[in-house]
């Protein structure tokens, strides 16, 4: 048999010598005999660095005293590639180090059992995700991610050379999904990169980020995203618990189904939980913390809609519908859990007129969006949909203080490498 990985650890005591080597799967013990092993092998390992990929070959033998319940008597040894010390980054040591140095050596950052568990635990997450979305009857499409206008405007773009013209990364499929649901597809959803040049440095930001996005057809309110959205996110979780139960991560044991329904807090009812007078001024992440603590200690819901958001705050979001009885609040909401938003969606305007006005007092042209506003020519049911943030969610699942570790290479203000 041969195995090989990275080597964590090696250790000699007389006639005995025992190596420690780490794969996808975990460690693994080798063990080498005199007399079994050639002493060359020995006298290599004796010199090879830590974190060096070696390779053995040998027989499998039960050990009740291994980690594993078996080791692997080798007969050979090979060092595939060695690791140059001192290591600028420690896999098992207990030392803590910055975040800025994790990122710097990320390669051996994900080296870390944890981060192992962390990444699996994401991906199990995507495809609860997937599979979920098809259970209520959605199609996964993708949507272009260069642009020529952003969704609100050219704010929060980054900008890029298009063959000497300007084009923009997007910060959403905001406007193509909408353009499907004239298509007779009526639900769809998309799981991709989306890229926001929003000049913040929080724990909770990024520039880059994978943006779950879907959209609904034939809606007749709010009501039925949010219904979609809690049929959505139980079925998720009970998924990648089962799964992550089966891998035997340990992150299994921190995913709690929520409770249905979720609670709807309109937005000037949460500004009142939190002692705040009626405004059109938006909740800040302190403020999302403490309605979070608040709903956590009065209702014990973790995950809760804040509902019918002002006009005033969705100027830029022009697709936004506002209601025809109070034209001051609109058909939007949030969804947050536990003090952080990981939702943002709402019922879209369909009526072409209006939608015009709308871009209008956002200060943009109609004539900008032309290929947009094609669709809405030509029969555009009533329609809605949502943005869920997963690198959010990941890391409000995993319990991980910053966003940055939710992703494999994260990028920020200030980081572009590795």
């Amino acid at each position: 048999m041969r195995v090989a990985g990275h080597l964590q650890e090696y250790r000699s005591h007389g006639s005995l010598g025992f190596a420690v080597v780490r794969d996808r799967a975990g460690l693994f013990q080798v063990t080498l005999k005199k007399g079994e092993t050639p002493e060359e092998v020995f006298a290599t390992l004796a010199t090879v660095p830590r974190e060096s990929v070696v390779s053995f070959e040998g027989r499998v033998a039960e050990n009740p005293r291994a980690k594993v319940g078996s080791e692997v008597l080798a007969q050979q040894a090979v060092v595939l590639s060695p690791a140059e010390t001192p290591l600028p980054l420690g896999v098992v040591d207990k030392v803590g180090v910055d975040l800025d140095t994790r990122f710097n050596h990320r390669f051996l950052d994900l080296r870390k059992r944890e981060n192992h568990d962390l990444f699996q635990f994401r991906g199990i997450l995507e495809e609860s995700l997937r599979s979920s979305f098809r259970d209520l009857g959605f199609l996964e499409v993708d949507t272009p991610k260069i642009l020529r206008q952003g969704a609100e405007g050219g704010a929060t773009l980054f900008s890029v050379d298009y063959f000497g013209g300007k084009a923009y990364l997007a910060q959403s499929p905001q406007l193509y999904k909408q353009m499907l649901m004239a298509t007779d597809m009526e639900r769809v959803f998309e799981i991709a990169p989306a890229f926001r040049a929003e000049p913040s440095d929080t724990l909770r930001h990024l520039t880059e980020f994978t943006s779950v996005d879907a959209e609904m057809a034939y809606i007749d309110g709010p009501e039925d995203l949010w219904r979609t959205i809690e049929a959505l996110l139980s079925q998720t979780l009970e998924r990648s618990r089962a799964a992550l139960e089966k891998a035997a991560n340990p992150l299994a044991a921190r995913i709690a189904s929520p409770r249905r329904p979720f609670p709807r807090i309109p937005f000037q009812e949460a500004r009142k939980m939190l002692g705040k007078p009626p405004g059109d001024d938006d909740l800040g992440s302190e403020e999302e913390k403490a309605l979070g603590e608040l709903m956590g200690r009065e209702q014990g819901s973790e995950m809760y809609f804040i509902t019918e958001y002002p006009s005033q705050l969705k100027l830029s979001t022009f697709y936004a519908m506002r209601q025809d009885a109070h034209p001051e609040k609109t058909n939007y909401f949030d969804l947050d859990f536990g003090g952080l938003e990981i939702i943002s969606g709402g019922q879209r305007e369909h009526r072409l007129e209006k939608l015009k006005q709308q871009i209008r007092n956002a200060g943009l042209d109609p004539e900008n969006f032309a290929g947009y506003l094609e669709p809405f020519r030509f029969g555009m049911p009533p329609h809605g949909g949502f943005a869920l943030g997963l690198d959010r969610l990941t890391a409000k699942l995993a319990g991980l203080a910053n966003v940055r570790e939710a992703r494999l290479f994260p990028r920020d203000r200030f980081r572009l490498d590795p």
